[in-house]
């Protein structure tokens, strides 16, 4: 594996919603829809530092869940259609909106961890003196 110095940094949002390895934006990110790589096969870059955690959900539900729902509560109150017009209206775009962007969004906070070498919070106490 190849230290960091020798490769060049790349903005985190073009390598990261194209599912690339965040430091030689060749590699792939994801060996699934959602499931990361354990490493980069090019540069050999270790995917442990990664950890979007619940991110990509949280941005989802803030921006897509919440219009969809709005706009089936809408069309119930407005037009009180069957239930089959909201399985054909309302779950379509439900989920044309909740799922693609699940796998940019994952990969972009990957390649923002590595980007901004974030690691896990630390105290850092000086002795007294």
């Amino acid at each position: 594996m190849s230290s960091d110095a020798h490769w060049a940094p790349l903005p985190p949002f073009s390598t990261g919603i194209r599912g690339r390895c965040p430091r030689c934006g060749q590699g792939h990110l994801f060996k699934g829809f959602l499931t990361l790589r354990p490493n980069c096969e090019v540069c050999g870059l270790d995917y442990s530092f990664a950890d979007p955690a619940d991110g990509p959900a949280f941005f989802v539900i803030c921006f897509a869940c919440v219009p969809s729902v709005a706009l089936a509560v809408w069309i119930e109150v407005a037009f009180q259609p069957p239930f089959w017009v909201h399985l054909l209206t309302s779950l379509p775009f439900m989920l044309l909106t909740c799922i693609p962007p699940l796998r940019p969004l994952k990969g972009w906070l990957v390649a923002s961890q590595y980007f901004y070498k974030a690691e896990q919070g630390k105290i850092d106490r000086q002795p007294p003196g």
